[in-house]
């Protein structure tokens, strides 16, 4: 199988040389220059492509390096004057397989719409006719899984860089690394010792001015109650001497009266 791709590839490659230079536009007789090779597909230009691509379709289902069969499709439409390269050709390829599916859910009718439809159905009802190895996949879907586990293994070999980049500078950061947490441990230690001993002397103080202040309040109950006991006991001794006082005022007024023998008052 891939002596018959290497053969092919051989005898189609030489006609390549026939290109027109890159450098230089068209010419009268019909040559292909730079500014054709990145025109629109003309529908004769796009027949081709299926023809050669219809003429390579089971080398396509046979092998999975398909860059080389890409080649020889190009070196196919160059033998027709059309000048398209690898990339062009497969890039067209997959459009028109995603214009055909697209086009299968229509009505029939409306499947007109896409003018190589009937090319695209026979390439690839050609194919499903044909039997393939256990396991084969059709060209348009193994194509497409390629392109996605492509991406997928360089989004995977990415990754794996990273993670085994951040897994060598740890390891090389190991000794600085548990040095620092050390440190930060040991800091954070002394922090809560700090803390705790700010918090055992805020509670002391605390305790300690309660205290005071529960002395200060009994204190001031004690001496408000000697100063009632002092008022209560001066007005008892003012109560004391008014009551003499006037006691010796009535008897000198009875003193007086007897003696200048004036009637005493009822």
């Amino acid at each position: 199988m891939e002596h018959h791709r290497r053969h092919l590839h051989r005898r189609l490659n030489p006609y390549r040389s026939v290109a027109a230079p890159q450098d230089h536009p068209a010419d009268a007789s019909g040559g292909v220059g730079v500014n054709q090779r990145f025109s629109q597909w003309s529908h004769e230009e796009t027949r081709e492509l299926l023809s050669a691509r219809a003429q390579l379709d089971k080398s396509f289902s046979e092998t999975k390096r398909n860059k080389p069969l890409w080649e020889a499709t190009s070196s196919l439409l160059l033998l027709k004057g059309f000048s398209r390269t690898p990339d062009q050709c497969k890039s067209k390829w997959k459009n028109l397989v995603a214009r055909f599916k697209g086009s299968e859910s229509l009505i029939e009718g409306e499947k007109q719409q896409f003018p190589f439809y009937e090319e695209m159905r026979r390439i690839l009802s050609d194919r499903a006719a044909t039997p393939s190895e256990k396991g084969k996949r059709p060209v348009q879907v193994k194509e497409l899984e390629e392109e996605e586990s492509g991406k997928a293994g360089k989004k995977k070999r990415k990754l794996d860089d990273k993670v085994a980049v951040g897994r060598k500078s740890m390891a090389i950061n190991a000794p600085a690394m548990r040095e620092f947490m050390r440190r930060l441990m040991e800091t954070e230690a002394r922090w809560l010792e700090a803390a705790e001993s700010r918090e055992s002397a805020r509670q002391a103080e605390e305790e300690e001015w309660r205290r005071l202040m529960q002395a200060l309040w009994a204190e001031r109950a004690e001496m408000e109650r000697r100063w009632q006991a002092s008022e209560e006991e001066r007005r008892t001794r003012e109560e004391v001497r008014a009551e003499r006082r006037h006691q010796l005022i009535m008897a000198l007024l009875d003193k007086h009266i007897a003696q200048k023998g004036l009637p005493k008052d009822p």
